[in-house]
């Protein structure tokens, strides 16, 4: 590598896509964020993708080929070792899609690509609040919910590349219909998406609440976002319904807890940013369920890098396998 080695590091979610150019201490040197075009389709999400990447790159004033590789953390069913995603909820259309090779055939760089929730576990333990930790899980709550296992100091990825996916683990067998196709996911009541279903449903059955308000009057725009401003602001409905989110969340954190015995669980994504009105219901649900001895080795944290996490660590995955390559 370089004497001052540069990766673009790209973490792409559900709703929102975020492309940095990175150097090897983690440090951010420009970056470029915009709304997935989820619903279009893969051409015009990679075509967004590679205009986000652009972006990226001409902010941080180099070229392409300046850049010593390219790291995508991508949700869903993913293999890092062909570069294949075959599946993800969140994506409607992706199935067997080579996105590692199309990026690496526009961009002319060498192209990665690694599970988005696996990537910010990479991230706070190179650079954030789980350095030094050798078993810990990395949660993402946002659109769905994903999860990055590290097991001695490494992360899980399973047989085939697709662990991890502890968003699709059966909650409520009678819940409901999950986008992967299985019912009562832990993501299908504990993310902002069930968050926003619940609420929409709540207004429609005629429940008095100021929730709508934040969503332009619209009852179909309800999303979380919307729903966290009117509990800021009072509503007995909006504070219910994240009360009742964040019991969906420690019935999950209480099983992970129990499998895996890990020292640090970090949760990030866009819906743990509502705070402790979230997040003390989910502890307090976890202590309840998972064994003692097991939630007393625990500490919870919050990502020291917010949402760089998933782009620094993408980058960090990528400098690494190239160092490995040229020993």
């Amino acid at each position: 590598m370089t004497d001052n080695p540069l990766v673009l590091g790209v973490d792409l979610g559900g709703s929102k896509i975020l492309a940095a150019v990175v150097n090897a201490k983690g440090e951010v040197l420009s970056s470029d964020r915009r709304t997935t075009p989820a619903a279009k389709g893969p051409e015009a999400v990679i075509q967004a993708m590679l205009s986000s990447m652009k972006r990226a790159i001409d902010q941080a004033a180099i070229k392409a080929a300046e850049l010593e590789a390219i790291c995508i953390g991508a949700p869903g069913l993913s293999n890092p070792e062909t570069g294949v995603i075959f599946t993800s909820p969140h994506l409607p259309g992706w199935k067997d899609v080579p996105l590692r090779e199309s990026i690496e055939g526009k961009m002319g760089v060498k192209t990665l690509l690694i599970n988005d929730a696996n990537a910010a576990a990479l991230g706070e333990m190179y650079f954030g609040v789980a350095r030094g930790a050798r078993n810990f899980i990395y949660i993402t709550i946002s659109t769905g919910i994903g999860g990055g296992i590290v097991i001695d100091g490494q992360i899980y990825a399973g047989s085939t590349g697709t662990a991890g996916e502890i968003g699709h683990m059966t909650i409520d067998s009678n819940g409901p219909k999950c986008n992967c196709g299985n019912t009562g996911c832990w993501e299908t009541l504990a993310s902002g998406t069930a968050l926003a279903r619940e609420a929409r449903k709540r207004i429609k059955s005629g429940a008095e609440t100021s929730i709508v308000d934040y969503a332009g009057g619209d009852i179909d725009k309800v999303n979380a976002e919307a729903v966290h401003k009117a509990a800021r602001r009072g509503d007995a409905l909006a504070k219910e319904l994240i009360v009742q989110t964040g019991y969906y969340i420690g019935v999950g954190l209480a099983s992970l807890i129990n499998i895996f015995n890990p020292e640090l669980i970090i949760i990030g994504g866009g819906l743990s940013s509502i705070g402790d009105m979230l997040l003390e219901p989910a502890y307090k649900v976890a202590e309840e369920r998972a064994y003692r001895v097991a939630f007393d080795s625990v500490r919870f944290a919050r990502p020291a890098l917010g949402r760089n996490s998933g782009v620094i660590g993408a980058a960090a995955y990528a400098f690494r396998k190239i160092e490995k390559s040229k020993k």
